[in-house]
């Protein structure tokens, strides 16, 4: 079958635009909320998955030209020397030498969108397993000085970035902020993120983070949340693993789910070190709302989506400007099983 007509069963639905405009200095969190289209009807007028994969991700084994017109077809907004992009889950950003990601082809896709000589680099971008924004650059001076907005932004605790999530379980408190110092260790072949207690100097030296988020509660229901994140400091899966130390793993969380443990309906942490990665497993009645069969919930992408990016103005004085993603088909299919709505 033509790549090309498999790729557009996948992408049809995730070219939606992508908002642009200036926001107010003093937009509160979760203002892009009311702007996000509001899923509608229910998730048996969307029908079981049955055999067929989750709508918006990635086919397996694409070709490099593939992955190419794959990115070209996720472009929602160019300006300038800026190229915006909606990442598909599960595509990582960097890796080994010799593997597909978005930087190797880079070049490729520089060439498809026209830049010639002018070959695009990456400015800010969603992890591996999140969905959502990405935003590249053909000018390294506007490359700079977009770092240098999004280091000084994290340095004065100015959110930039708003990720959405469906968590599952509820947060104990409606919003607040989540702090943990984090480092990552390679434990039986894979790199895990771990908590650290009551770090030391010597711990600090040697790697470990001091990390922190907002969370905001957006809507509740079947026992899951929606839920706004904020990461004011940058460290390998730090939304993942600061949901697990909530009690609610985010949806299609397959590496730190497994360390929340539940007894007679009691929640608790179970010990960091001692969990290997393992699919996330959920519970009869919210598999029944998700019309999802235990091999399909296996399979469930995780809904960590970068939805909302602030960039500075052209003049120092100029209001930000806010980009908006819309969320994958398959993350807007589970809002409307769980009666989830962004506002």
């Amino acid at each position: 079958m033509d790549g090309r007509r498999v790729l557009g069963r996948f992408w049809s639905g995730w070219r939606r635009g992508l908002g642009v405009r200036p926001v107010p200095e003093d937009a509160g969190f979760g203002t892009e909320a009311r702007h996000q289209r509001q899923p509608r009807g229910s998730c048996q007028r969307s029908g079981p998955l049955g055999d067929q994969p989750f709508a918006g991700l990635l086919p397996k084994n694409l070709s490099r030209e593939e992955l190419v017109d794959a990115l070209r077809a996720a472009v929602v907004d160019r300006k300038g020397p800026l190229v915006t992009l909606n990442k598909p889950q599960g595509l990582p950003v960097t890796g080994k030498p010799g593997e597909l990601t978005l930087f190797s082809v880079l070049p490729e896709l520089s060439q498809s969108l026209g830049l010639r000589e002018q070959e695009l680099q990456v400015v800010r971008a969603s992890g591996k397993e999140s969905s959502g924004l990405v935003l590249l650059s053909s000018c390294p001076q506007t490359a700079s000085r977009l770092q240098k907005y999004f280091t000084h932004a994290r340095r004065a605790q100015r959110p930039t970035a708003t990720y959405c999530a469906v968590t599952d379980g509820i947060p104990a408190a409606s919003e607040g902020k989540i702090q943990a110092a984090l480092k990552l260790e390679h434990i039986d072949g894979v790199n895990l993120v771990i908590p650290v207690k009551a770090p030391s100097r010597k711990d600090i030296l040697e790697g470990v983070k001091k990390t922190l988020s907002h969370f905001r509660v957006v809507a509740t229901g079947s026992g899951c949340a929606l839920v706004q994140l904020q990461p004011l400091t940058v460290f390998s899966s730090q939304l993942q693993v600061h949901m697990v130390l909530q009690l609610c793993p985010v949806l299609g969380d397959h590496m730190y789910s497994a360390r929340v443990g539940t007894v007679l309906g009691q929640r608790f942490l179970l010990p960091a070190e001692n969990n290997k990665p393992q699919r996330q497993v959920l519970d009869e009645a919210l598999l029944r709302r998700l019309h999802l069969t235990p091999s399909q919930a296996a399979q469930l992408p995780l809904h960590l989506h970068l939805h909302r990016l602030l960039l500075p103005g052209t003049r120092a004085r100029d209001t930000p400007v806010e980009l908006l993603a819309p969320l994958p088909p398959y993350f807007s299919r589970t809002l409307q099983c769980l009666g989830l709505r962004l506002q």
